[in-house]
């Protein structure tokens, strides 16, 4: 059963695999000479929405037997938002990705998804873990056309959909080199309450906000660049900006609430 399983998600992914190469060349690390940085912060107007309550209807001796409130927008001090990815859109070359060891890893403890958010690059290795005594079912779906400023309901292409019984091993796969977007949304269809979201990077310029909503962007070529904010839930905002040699530009982001 288990060679099936993990034969079955290969296959899924071979198309994805096969053409990581290709596009991880669309990007070029090069010598950043004097290079800009953008700071900012991330902030919300108006109540933060209460979050959403769902029964644990399975599972108690892992998912525990009270109600599950996903708090899907928070916020810090000041009401800057947390849980985001800012990043600089269609960037062609520039400074070299961050070192990391070791495969990017989710990982499901106690039927919640850690981390909830993640970046990484395109073509990355990704190990999915179950460290749970229960079946969980990880769906992994693209969210496709996504665009500053329109309402945010994304068509939700499936990447992966499979089951993870305990103890069965880890799958090791890779995230979808060839999507043309960056976000992606994680989900077990066994648990009604378990989310995550990940952004796939097509370049290093990709951070997260703080706990205040802040930002720091650095090493960025002179020239123009599109500077984009995305929260899983509230969207996606942009700005056009240009970054001059040695220079600190600042911008800040307002998302908006219903009763703000």
């Amino acid at each position: 059963m288990m060679r099936t399983l993990i034969t079955t998600l290969t296959l899924l992914l071979f198309v994805g695999v096969t053409t990581s190469s290709t596009l991880a060349a669309k990007y070029k690390v090069t010598k950043v000479s004097n290079g800009g940085k953008i700071t900012g912060m991330i902030h919300l107007k108006g109540s933060v929405p209460k979050p959403e309550r769902i029964a644990v209807a399975k599972n108690p001796e892992a998912c525990g037997t009270e109600d599950r409130m996903i708090q899907w927008v928070e916020t810090g001090n000041g009401g800057g938002l947390q849980n985001m990815v800012v990043y600089l859109h269609k960037v062609k070359e520039g400074k070299d990705w961050p070192k990391k060891s070791g495969d990017f890893v989710i990982d499901q403890v106690k039927c919640d998804f850690k981390p909830w958010l993640q970046i990484l690059p395109k073509g990355s290795k990704l190990t999915v873990k179950n460290s749970d005594p229960v079946l969980h079912n990880i769906h992994i779906r693209e969210l496709k056309g996504v665009r500053p400023g329109r309402k945010y309901r994304p068509v939700k292409a499936t990447m992966y959909n499979e089951g993870q019984p305990p103890g069965s091993g880890d799958i090791n796969t890779e995230i979808k080199a060839r999507m043309r977007g960056n976000l992606i949304r994680v989900n077990c269809e066994a648990h009604n309450f378990m989310f995550a979201w990940m952004f796939a990077a097509d370049n290093p310029y990709a951070v997260y906000t703080g706990k205040d909503g802040s930002f720091t962007i650095d090493n960025i070529p002179p020239g123009k660049h599109i500077l984009r904010a995305w929260h899983p839930t509230l969207g996606l905002k942009e700005k056009k900006l240009e970054v001059k040699a040695g220079e600190t530009l600042s911008h800040h982001f307002t998302y908006k609430t219903k009763k703000s």
